[in-house]
């Protein structure tokens, strides 16, 4: 019997250089959850269709289940661990809370992934609720509450601004 070839895999996750050996066929989300200890982002389909298992890779959500551990060497990787600021929860978390935006929460992680790209990128607020909606699968049928939490971030003083697509600071001059 042969044993899968391992290596060390070192990233950046949630701003902090992380390295650990893992096999080359590790999934990121098994190197996130079982080796870095970091069990917020869920697995669910295994398949990259329900979007539990979001994060950001370098900026952009991906579906962790379907990436190996080895692919994001050298990159960024951001969990739901690291929104929060300092201990507490960051608006979009809040938000998500205030409207009930969550119910079971087995989802709650890569939708909170989704959003933040979302709102990184500047989309609209219809532009956010199909885009995170379409990619995510909520076994709750929480989809309603998750509306409303896009809407009252759309709505609140700081929320996310109205940035061309792609904007952010370059896009504004």
């Amino acid at each position: 019997m042969t044993t899968a070839a391992r290596r060390t895999v070192t990233l950046t996750v949630n701003g902090a250089a992380r390295s650990a050996p893992a096999e080359d066929r590790t999934l990121l989300s098994d190197f996130l959850r079982h080796t870095l200890r970091l069990t917020g982002t869920h697995v669910g389909c295994e398949e990259g269709v329900c979007g539990a298992c979001t994060v950001l890779l370098d900026g952009e959500p991906v579906r962790s289940c379907l990436l190996l551990a080895v692919q994001a060497q050298g990159r960024t990787v951001e969990t739901v661990e690291g929104l929060a600021d300092d201990g507490r929860l960051n608006a979009l978390q809040r938000t998500l809370k205030e409207t009930h935006g969550l119910q079971c929460g087995f989802c709650t992680p890569g939708v909170l992934m989704s959003l933040t790209a979302a709102e990184r990128e500047g989309l609209d607020e219809e532009e956010t609720a199909g885009q995170v909606l379409a990619g995510h699968r909520c076994r709750c049928t929480g989809y309603a509450g998750i509306r409303a939490a896009v809407a009252a971030r759309h709505r609140a003083p700081g929320g996310p601004r109205q940035a061309p697509r792609g904007g952010g600071a370059e896009a504004a001059g």
